[in-house]
């Protein structure tokens, strides 16, 4: 799955969107692929509920939507 996320501006939002996305998933934050420039946010498989993702995101500061 691909998330176009907003919000990122430095490594740690980095790191910040990674650690969100395993928690959610249960994927290590280590397989979660995070580009500052292209604002994506990349992982294997499917989260089990998209939207408790994304609003875990926006908690967290950070805006995404799905991609494609």
């Amino acid at each position: 799955m691909e998330l176009h996320v907003d919000g990122m501006t430095c490594g740690g939002c980095v790191r910040s969107v990674q650690r969100v996305i395993a928690k959610q998933t249960g994927i290590e934050a280590e397989k979660v692929t995070v580009d500052l420039e292209s604002k994506s946010a990349r992982f294997e498989g499917n989260p089990p509920d998209t939207e408790k993702l994304v609003e875990a995101l926006k908690a967290a500061g950070f805006e995404a939507k799905p991609k494609g």
